[in-house]
């Protein structure tokens, strides 16, 4: 083979194990960067069930504390029935806190 010859085939050479290589390590990029979205996925699916628990809780406790309000309108409805009434009827204040109570008992 001619130095010519012989040059132009080692530079071939060159050039296709060069591209052999590029293309390796486009192939080892694609599988990292799958993997890592992979575990992006995984952290992202685990926080929103994190989030799902948490809005779960929160609803309970709010629940929770609906029936504790009701229970004290009621106890204070009856303190109030208790005290305020003279002689048979309410006094005008009374009667305000009632409707104010009523009106706020029916908003929710």
């Amino acid at each position: 083979m001619s130095r010519p010859m012989l040059l132009v085939f080692l530079l071939l050479i060159l050039i296709i194990t060069s591209q052999f290589e590029w293309k390796q390590q486009l192939v080892a990029d694609v599988d990292s960067n799958t993997a890592l979205s992979q575990k992006q996925h995984q952290i992202t699916k685990g926080e929103e069930t994190v989030k799902e628990k948490i809005i779960l809780v929160q609803e309970k406790n709010i629940r929770r504390l609906n029936e504790l309000v009701r229970h004290l309108q009621e106890q204070l409805q009856q303190c109030r029935g208790s005290n305020g009434t003279t002689n048979g009827t309410a006094s005008p204040l009374a009667e305000r806190i009632l409707e104010l109570e009523r009106q706020q008992i029916l908003e929710d």
